[in-house]
């Protein structure tokens, strides 16, 4: 890992825009149901903030994306949206009421939500013919997760939950530093604009992806949501919970670093299977036994599926199955409809399932039931467009 980060260029930013972008999630997603809680606000109305969280997601990334494919200005989109993003957080200090911390939230998550899909198709056309060493590039987000999940726990455990904002803030701030000097997009990948550009077309192999995206997310979308509340409910400390969290991210890492393998060995749509199955098994585990430690390790170390897998595979299946011209709007369908509307639509059915609390538990067997019929959906995937064409490691 540190090879590719110090190799130079452009790799180095990306790897830091990794770092912060992931801490960012790490340090708000697992305790903003803290933070709102405190704020006074009820489990539905937890649900419906995260949900808006997750759904800028839906509409962000492809605005976003059109630009990207059609100007080819990936990194000056990024720069836009990581400065813009910092400075519209500064409104979410202000205690607005319910709405107005909705508005707060639509607007600069509009605007970080529009980050990551830009910063994949750099990272994969900076790769080259290495895309397979993705994992290893994109493992520096994984890092910043566990180190700032750790650090927020501790944090808001200490000093309360209004602790939250000045973390945010701060990364928020780091991942605009990092992302100021990537070079042109355009000298890195230029656009042949006299070229006639294909069509994008969704075909049957594309639109049985996104669908198994949409549902394998909003099995995850309760775990950013509410799975810190759960683990309070059932007698956990934010600092312990915190570590659980920071669990998943680092089993996430040496998934990564077998990814490339794995690659070799399997096709996408064996190992995005195998990976939703693991995931329904994680759910269970955690709606049953939470307050068995062993058990609840397990289903952490799970996210190396639920996540570092499921992930990668995604990426290269977009990264095949999207013509050049359209590789922007690839990635962005991609988050859009798993992260954002499948974490939107998990999150907003949870915030109703858990209700005053009672229903905790069934949140996680709804997740489950997400997760396999996620499986299902990739089994209709045709094999021919889950093959993964690779090279010999640099």
């Amino acid at each position: 890992m540190s090879n590719l980060f110090t190799t130079g260029g452009p790799l180095r930013w990306l790897s830091g825009c990794y770092f912060f972008y992931f801490a960012i999630l790490g340090a708000l997603i697992p305790y903003l149901g803290v933070f709102f809680e405190h704020r006074g606000f009820d489990a539905a109305e937890i649900g419906f903030l995260m949900a808006i969280f997750m759904g800028t997601r839906i509409v962000a990334p492809n605005i976003w994306a059109a630009v990207a494919d059609r100007r080819g200005l990936r990194a000056e989109l990024v720069k836009l949206g990581s400065f813009t993003a910092a400075v519209g957080y500064l409104s979410f200090f202000y205690d607005g009421g319910f709405w107005y911390l909705a508005a707060s939230l639509t607007f600069y998550t509009f605007f970080w939500n529009a980050i990551l899909a830009q910063v994949e198709v750099l990272t994969l056309d900076t790769l080259g013919k290495n895309a397979h060493r993705y994992g290893a590039i994109r493992s520096y987000g994984s890092v910043g997760y566990i180190i700032w999940v750790v650090i927020t726990g501790w944090l808001v455990n200490e000093w309360g939950a209004e602790m939250v904002l000045w973390v945010g803030l701060a990364l928020f701030t780091g991942l605009f530093i990092c992302s100021a000097p990537l070079p042109s997009s355009k000298a890195l990948n230029p656009v042949d604009a006299a070229k006639p550009k294909k069509p994008l077309v969704f075909n049957r192999a594309i639109v049985l992806f996104l669908l198994s995206a949409l549902l394998l997310q909003a099995s995850v979308g309760p775990f950013y949501g509410f799975f810190v509340l759960y683990l309070k409910k059932v007698g956990y400390s934010e600092t312990v919970s915190g570590v659980f969290v920071a669990m998943g991210a680092l089993a996430e890492i040496f998934m990564f670093m077998l990814v490339p393998k794995l690659l070799r060995k399997f096709n996408l749509k064996t190992l995005m299977m195998f990976s939703m199955l693991m995931t329904a098994i994680r759910w269970c585990l955690v709606s049953t036994v939470p307050d068995h430690i062993g058990a609840l390790v397990l289903s952490q170390i799970l996210h190396a599926f639920t996540f570092g897998l499921v992930h990668a595979a995604s990426i290269q299946f977009v990264h095949r199955n999207f013509a050049k011209e359209h590789a922007s709007k690839g990635q962005a369908l991609y988050a859009s409809m798993s992260f954002g509307l499948g974490g939107a639509i998990g999150n907003w059915i949870s915030g109703h399932i858990w209700g005053d609390g009672s229903g905790a538990a069934y949140v996680w067997l709804f997740s489950a039931a997400c997760a396999l019929a996620a499986m299902v959906v990739v089994y209709f995937i045709p094999t021919s467009a889950c093959k993964v064409e690779t090279t010999a490691e640099a």
